[in-house]
This record gives structure tokens, C-alpha cells and sequence, in this order.
């Protein structure tokens, strides 16, 4: 299960928004406290913040992470890109990504 193919094009925009992504900047970190290669996301309820590498995006459990965002909130959100799940849930998905 991952992300559309058509998708991508739209994804890539809202990384760019939300990310250091699309800085072309010496900085390793923006203004917002990101550091390049990061994006955030809002999680849960509380929309607890935090800060993912880009690379977590080829991941196929991140994936569906995403498809399950598009499917309840839609690609352009304003507040930010929010995961649909449990906090406790997702930093244990997140902590099974990272090596």
C-alpha cells in the first residue's frame, strides 16, 4: 500500500511549504527550526509536532501514514500536515523506522 503515483507532484509542493526542502540556503536550519532534509507533522488530537527526516518518505509505513492524511484531511492543509493517529502509536511506528 503507498502513495499514488499522480500524487507525488502535489506532495512534493506541500513538502516544500511546510519543509526546509525548498530553502536555497547555507543554513542548516530555517526559521522555524527545521533542520534542512526535515519536514514536520502534527500528530494526533493534540497535534503534537514533530520533526521527520525527508528520507522517512520512501518508507512504506510513513507512506501509509500519508495516504491515511490525504484521506481524512486532503492534500493542502492549512495548519500544517496532520497524521490521523495515536501519538504513542506513531512514535513507536516512527522508532521502528529509524535505524
Amino acid at each position: 500500500m503507498g502513495v499514488e503515483r499522480g500524487s507525488g507532484k502535489a506532495l512534493k509542493k506541500m513538502l516544500k511549504r511546510c519543509s526546509s526542502l525548498g530553502k536555497k540556503s547555507n543554513v542548516d536550519v530555517n526559521f522555524n527550526g527545521v533542520p534542512k532534509g526535515h519536514f514536520v507533522v502534527y500528530v494526533g488530537h493534540s497535534r503534537s509536532r514533530h520533526v521527520i527526516p525527508i528520507s522517512f518518505l520512501t518508507h512504506p509505513i510513513f507512506q501509509m501514514l500519508l495516504q491515511q492524511s490525504e484521506e481524512e484531511f486532503g492534500f493542502f492543509q492549512d495548519n500544517g500536515l496532520t497524521i490521523p493517529c495515536d501519538e504513542l502509536f506513531f512514535r513507536s511506528l516512527i522508532s521502528s523506522i529509524n535505524p
